[in-house]
């Protein structure tokens, strides 16, 4: 036999190989359950988010006209359009003007007050979509003056309910006073508006003006809508956008169409659907294993067949290629699985969003996406079932038969080597290369190779350390030992199957603990106690007295504020400039600006000098050091914003580090004082008090700053970070709740190589018990062995999710880590469970076994 050659390939062998393949599969599919398991489950996470999140971009292009409230707006801020512009934008269409501010909203009695999303509109509001009212009626109604001259407001459930009154109520607003006609049910635009802080109160432009809230440099945002001609195609509407700046090129608005109607939201929908997308890679990945484990069990099993096949004549090549087709042919049928949830998500998702989102979901089935997925599913399925089933290739029939009791094992021939590390490295230039941030995908997929190389390792690591263990007493706890390192020990399997996935959820789990407690502790210490807005210059000083008269024992620090954008780095114009990731947010809208004599407290120089405090030169400006390391700007070069429409050019002359963490005063930009001299703006204001004043102390500021200074904007800390921290809570849950289906997936792969082990423990358990041990010392051997497996491997993914914490905290966030002892308990005892539960499952099977049947087989 050994001395056996085979006969050469004969013509038509891939016919002969797939008609062999089609007549074993006649058996069933028993044993490669978890295998289309975990392939359905990573195709449908990665199809299913791609469908998801592409109907959610075309829900949002489909309506960005409504979105938008026009099909071009333009922005400005601190001021309004003068003639020569207003003029300019009514030519081109219909107009609708909208203005948006933070203010104060005051019970008449002064008893209570909320910060609210103030929105003034126009009687052309809107241009597009429908404002509804709860109860009905229509916008002029509901905003019209009453006889007694209160005009109207709309406002948003949740603000009456804070302020505790009804329809029919009255609002102080700044110097006057407003009427709630009415609740708002749904606002066409509000996704436009970005992110709030408080909740929608509306009311007539025509009101605006009594509320003393617009002054001179006060932030208010001026929005300018304009419907074009029905037709105006995509393209024309861009040559608007271009005539525009041409025309106005120190106007300093920020133009917008409805083909980017919401920017943000839809740069926040790619990141999110590019992690979902690889966290369903990394299920994908897990469940490889199960693939390789699936292949290796159903290899174990056609033994004599492979056998008889070679010694009839069939090449390797033929056995290779039977087994491949069969494999291929089950993985199709999970990949179909996986595709048919990933295509119905998108349905699913409008159904459950359809309260949440103000947008409709365009529901449709997208090829490309689930293209996308079934690449990512055959790719999987191919790079983890290429080497076992390569290994086939070469071995005669007798290594076959004691290959299950021979501790070596050989490797495949070179080219299946070489064709799975380019199936694994396709899979990896996908998620890369597709990925809306690359970098950050690189760095997703090197982490999840190194973690599955460096869980290759732990594996050996503990066999390594079982062999070489002292001889102990305990006879199961000896047995345990020699059952984790013997030929075809299930320690690989339960290492790799549960490591991964108990690593990515330590990481997140630990992240998510950092980021409550930098909110919840270390913020509310460092921070101010309160920010106050808008402080008009001829207010200022009795402002300043106020405070410290009211909080004597706290800390006021006030600066000169005004809103900028950014319009040239070095002479480059801000959209052409090529800016990092992490600096690439300092060129979109307009930034908080100021000026400074002398370098801020929480401010450090790291290259450059400050300018003497009686400085009258050219203008200096003091930027961000990471900020400008980004952008690429140096010391020297000259950069220009655009600040109450004038354009306005500064040399760099220092770079300093912010401390964005403590939520104190702090500016990307801070300008020479002979920079603005002059200009109108507003004032900025903190108080920090101990963080164990009392809750009446801060209502009672903040009552008499709203009684005294109706028309400043008072921002209580507190309830901003509480805010900050429910959105926290909630994307925490959203993602800790899609990155279980990598723990799902490794509950799946762990289950399937339990099973897949458990069948060769038959065995052992009948020479076992034909010796005498009982079932009890059994279980506990067992019991052991899957313990020290499940603590090991969760000790592994300790380390390594907190490693991955640490370098996400301090090293993109730039806060401080700290080890949180219950999520280390957690995954410890998480993976004891599941090792131990499952492991014990299957045991009890194959302790009833009867001893004889098996016995008269061996």
């Amino acid at each position: 036999m050994s001395a056996f050659v085979p006969a050469p390939e004969p013509a038509g062998g891939l016919r002969l190989a797939l008609r062999f393949a089609l007549r074993e599969l006649r058996g069933g599919l028993k044993g490669f359950y978890i295998f289309i398991a975990c392939i359905a489950l990573g195709v449908a996470a990665i199809s299913g988010v791609t469908s998801v999140s592409r109907a959610m971009t075309d829900g949002i292009e489909g309506e960005g006209q409504t979105i938008l409230g026009g099909d071009i707006a333009f922005r400005l801020i601190h001021r309004e359009a003068d003639t020569t512009e207003r003029a300019y934008i009514e030519s081109l269409g219909p107009t609708s003007r909208v203005a948006t501010l933070r203010a104060m909203a005051r019970k008449p009695d002064g008893s209570d007050q909320a910060l609210v999303e103030l929105k003034a509109v126009d009687g052309a509001y809107p241009l597009y979509g429908t404002f509804a009212v709860e109860g009905g009626g229509t916008l002029a109604e509901k905003l019209a003056a009453g006889p007694d001259g209160v005009p109207g407001a709309l406002a948003d459930a949740s603000l009456l309910a804070r302020l505790g009154i009804a329809v029919g109520g009255s609002l102080s607003l700044g110097r006057s006073m407003v009427r709630v006609t009415g609740v708002i049910a749904s606002e066409p635009d509000k996704l436009s508006e970005g992110l709030e802080f408080g909740p929608r109160l509306l009311l007539s432009d025509s009101a605006l003006p009594a509320t003393g809230l617009v002054q001179p440099g006060s932030l208010v945002n001026w929005s300018y809508r304009v419907r074009l001609a029905p037709g105006t195609s995509d393209e024309a509407t861009r040559a608007q956008m271009s005539e525009a700046r041409a025309k106005f090129p120190d106007a300093g608005w920020r133009i917008q169409s409805r083909a980017n109607s919401a920017p943000g939201l839809q740069r926040n929908i790619e990141r999110f659907s590019q992690f979902l997308s690889l966290v369903g890679l990394t299920a994908l990945v897990v469940g490889g294993v199960g693939v390789a484990n699936a292949v290796r069990a159903f290899l174990e099993t056609k033994r004599e067949v492979i056998a008889s096949f070679k010694c009839l004549g069939a090449t390797g090549n033929l056995v290779f290629s039977i087994y491949l087709i069969q494999v291929m042919l089950i993985a199709a049928i999970g990949i179909g699985i996986g595709l048919v949830i990933g295509a119905i998500l998108p349905f699913v998702a409008s159904a459950a969003l359809a309260g949440v989102l103000p947008i409709q979901l365009v529901m449709s089935v997208y090829p490309v996406e689930l293209g996308l997925g079934l690449l990512y599913g055959f790719l999987t399925a191919l790079a983890f079932a290429l080497w076992p089933l390569g290994r086939a290739h070469d071995i005669p029939p007798t290594a076959l038969f004691r290959d299950q009791v021979d501790a070596r094992r050989s490797q495949p021939r070179r080219r299946y080597l070489v064709a799975t590390a380019i199936a694994a490295l396709s899979l990896a230039a996908i998620a890369i290369l597709l990925a809306h941030d690359k970098r950050i995908a690189l760095v997703y997929v090197g982490s999840s190779a190194a973690s599955f190389l460096l869980l290759i390792a732990v594996a050996r690591g503990i066999m390594m350390l079982a062999r070489r263990a002292p001889m102990v007493r305990s006879t199961a706890l000896r047995l345990a030992i020699a059952n984790i390192h013997r030929p075809g020990a299930l320690t690989p399997s339960v290492v790799l199957s549960l490591g991964l996935g108990l690593t990515l959820l330590v990481a997140l789990a630990l992240i998510d603990g950092n980021l409550r407690r930098e909110l919840n502790a270390t913020l509310a210490e460092k921070a101010p106690s309160f920010f106050f807005i808008d402080i008009q210059s001829g207010e200022r000083d009795a402002f300043e007295a106020l405070l410290r008269q009211e909080a004597a024992d706290g800390k006021i620090q006030s600066v000169p504020m005004l809103r900028g954008r950014l319009t040239k780095v070095n002479g480059v114009p801000s959209d052409q400039v090529t800016a990092t990731p992490d600096a690439a947010w300092v060129l979109r809208g307009d930034r908080g600006i100021t000026y400074e004599a002398s370098l801020p407290a929480n401010s450090k120089l790291v290259e450059g000098q400050w300018w003497s405090a009686d400085y009258s030169g050219e203008p200096l400006v003091s930027f961000d050091a990471e900020l400008a390391a980004g952008l690429g700007l140096k010391i020297g070069q000259p950069i220009s914003v655009n600040v109450l429409g004038r354009e306005i050019t500064a040399r760099l002359a220092n770079t300093r580090t912010v401390e964005w963490q403590s939520l104190a005063i702090n500016f990307v930009m801070v300008f020479s004082p002979n920079t603005f001299a002059g200009a109108p703006h507003a004032h900025l204001m903190t108080v920090t008090w101990d963080p164990d004043v009392s809750t009446e102390r801060e209502l009672s500021l903040l009552k008499s700053v709203s009684s005294a200074f109706p028309t400043v904007t008072t921002i209580r800390v507190k309830d901003a970070l509480s805010q900050v921290n429910s959105i926290v809570e909630q994307l925490a849950l959203a993602i800790r709740s899609a990155s279980s289906i990598t723990l799902i997936a490794s509950v799946l792969v762990l289950a399937g190589a339990l099973a897949a082990g458990n069948r060769s423990r038959i065995y052992d358990a009948v020479i076992l018990k034909t010796l005498g041990a009982t079932r009890a010392r059994l279980i506990f051997a067992y019991a052991l062995e899957y313990a020290i497996l499940g603590l090991a491997t969760a000790l592994f993914a300790l380390a390594a999710g907190a490693a991955a914490a640490w370098y996400v905290i301090t090293g993109i966030m730039g806060g401080s880590f700290t080890l949180l002892p219950a999520t280390a308990a957690g995954a410890v005892f998480g993976a004891l469970i599941l090792t131990v539960g499952f492991g014990l499952i299957g045991t009890w099977r194959v302790l009833g076994k009867k001893p004889a049947p098996v016995l008269r087989n061996l």
